[in-house]
């Protein structure tokens, strides 16, 4: 899986499932030796940008509360940033992403966890939309 998509995932990916696989990936010794935090677990604001969906615009919508971290396990960095201030899940999701890049095992559980992660945005996404359709306005051209 491409990196930024994993990120991307790993940033809407529930905090359970995160945390639970990040304690996991603790009990292997190597990882736990050769854990390093970089950057610990960081509230902050970035600007949300969003793209307008009629003609494709992107703009500035706001600030948001974000967290990030960054680690690193036996030399490959590992980084996340989630919305919100969930510091815990933040730090285990760059864990992950750190586990990803160093061991190809432990990289397709994330994978899992992120292909997981999609399937369940894309049933949310669709039935959004299938909540919205009812709400569709017709209209009829009169000659």
């Amino acid at each position: 899986m491409d990196r930024n998509r994993r990120a991307e995932l790993l940033a809407r990916a529930d905090a359970d499932d995160v945390r639970q696989l990040a304690e996991a990936f603790l009990s292997h010794r190597q990882v736990a030796t050769e854990l390093d935090i970089i950057a610990p677990p960081e509230v902050g604001m970035v600007m949300m940008q969003v793209r307008e969906p009629v003609c494709k615009e992107r703009f500035h919508l706001g600030e948001v509360v974000v967290t990030r971290a960054e680690v690193a396990v036996g030399g490959a960095r590992g980084w996340a940033m989630r919305a919100g201030t969930d510091r815990e899940t933040t730090l285990a999701a760059a864990l992950l992403d750190a586990c990803a890049e160093h061991d190809s095992a432990l990289g397709s559980q994330v994978d899992d966890l992120c292909v997981e992660t999609k399937a369940r945005l894309d049933r949310a996404r669709h039935q959004e939309w299938t909540e919205l359709r009812s709400t569709a306005v017709s209209f009829e051209e009169l000659d």
